[in-house]
């Protein structure tokens, strides 16, 4: 069967490429461009497609050969010039591809990657996208440390997927039942806009009343007790029709001050939410507040860059997420929101939160 993917999924083989390549992960700054002088040696690379047999990629001194090891065996050796070639092929294939979701076939990549035993675009699902055996010049460590792969070669990557899990339920004060019925046969392009502004228009008032996951409402509250409210106020903000960025719904929280806090708490606790969904935590999955992708992550640039955001830089890594992220909106009827109802009286409607990268 050959080989098949999207432009993301061909990122995960051109970042693994590049970085033997290269043997140096440059570190990025917040607003992803590269630090020149802030970077880690590659120590190996791990590539586990088949639970029990991790191949392990080792540039060798000087970086002019590639060896690669199974079970501490080395197996074969190639000239990094070869990996450099290879990336770069790469690179101008997945960008003359058509844009989109369009699965591909890129045949002479295809047949580098099982010369070099690379069978699959994923490796086994795990915590992390790639592992990498750094040296970190800070400490003289050489931990091996899990980064999450993120590409801008294709469509702009979600951030945090919409579910049922990332429903939040709002109670809706001052609205006559009356008018419910008439406001869910607002049926538009942008219905949900305009059911929103319905609402408004006939004095009715969200007040946040919880979230339809238990789960998710744990991993919220583990960032600050009051995080699902400050969220929100930030989708309130998004579907009145304020802004969808995430940076501009800060603002907005901030100028409500639904907590009142100081803009520093929610400029800080919406980075920190942020963060943590970008390095592993879940709606669905219980979360213990330890990073999934313990490395960071990495962000295949436009150029071709191969950039990472480490321990070491970890604010700027939360700044480039809330300069660079937005909500959206998913499906309504697949997810079950923006519809109001009834329940024990009281006039009710869910919201879902969807953040994308821009």
């Amino acid at each position: 069967m050959p080989i098949t993917g999207n432009k993301g999924e061909w990122s995960e083989i051109y970042a693994f490429l590049r970085l033997l390549a290269d043997g140096k992960l440059f570190a990025a700054d917040e607003n992803l461009n590269r630090i020149e002088n802030m970077f880690f040696p590659v120590v190996k690379i791990i590539r586990e497609e088949t639970a029990g047999v991790p191949y392990e990629y080792k540039p060798a001194p000087a970086f002019s050969e590639i060896e690669i090891w199974l079970n501490g065996v080395k197996i074969s050796q190639h000239p990094a010039t070869v990996f450099k070639s290879e990336a770069d092929g790469l690179y101008n294939r997945i960008n003359s591809s058509r844009a989109g979701k369009r699965v591909f076939e890129i045949g002479t990549t295809e047949a580098f990657m099982r010369g070099v035993h690379v069978k699959k675009l994923k490796v086994s699902p795990g915590k992390s996208d790639i592992d990498i055996q750094i040296h970190d010049v800070n400490t003289g460590f050489e931990n091996v440390v899990g980064f999450s792969i993120k590409s801008k070669l294709g469509l702009p990557s979600t951030l945090l997927n919409a579910g049922g899990t990332t429903n939040f339920v709002f109670r809706v004060d001052g609205l006559d039942s009356r008018h419910v019925e008439s406001i869910n046969r607002i049926n538009t392009k942008n219905k949900l806009i305009a059911r929103f502004k319905a609402v408004a228009e006939n004095s009715g008032r969200l007040v946040y009343v919880s979230m339809q996951n238990d789960v998710f409402h744990e991993n919220l509250i583990m960032i600050d007790s009051q995080m699902p409210h400050v969220v929100a106020h930030m989708l309130l903000g998004y579907y009145e029709g304020v802004t969808p960025t995430c940076v501009g719904l800060t603002e907005y929280v901030c100028d409500k001050n639904p907590l009142s806090r100081s803009d520093v708490f929610y400029r800080h606790k919406i980075k920190e939410m942020l963060c943590a969904v970008a390095l592993g935590m879940k709606p669905s999955t219980r979360w213990d507040g330890t990073d999934e992708a313990s490395g960071g992550y990495i962000i295949v640039k436009t150029n071709g860059d191969v950039l990472a955001y480490h321990i070491y830089n970890r604010n700027a890594f939360k700044n480039y997420l809330l300069n660079n992220t937005k909500f959206e909106r998913a499906s309504s009827t697949r997810h079950g929101y923006g519809t109001l109802y009834e329940d024990h009286g009281a006039i009710c409607i869910k919201l879902n939160l969807q953040i994308r990268f821009m």
